[in-house]
């Protein structure tokens, strides 16, 4: 039995163009995770958005 979400997980430290998607994603805010889950974008741990 599967449990859990598959997940990609993306270094922004090594690929500029990644830390730029990412930046997109979280309209400039430097906090991770930045969790994009059908079209809802989550930043950070405590979920905010």
């Amino acid at each position: 039995m599967k449990t859990g979400k598959d997940f990609d997980y993306v270094s922004v430290i090594s690929d500029n163009r990644k830390l730029d998607s990412m930046l997109k994603y979280s309209n400039g805010v430097r906090k991770i995770p930045i969790i994009v889950e059908e079209g809802k974008v989550t930043i950070g741990f405590d979920g905010k958005t």
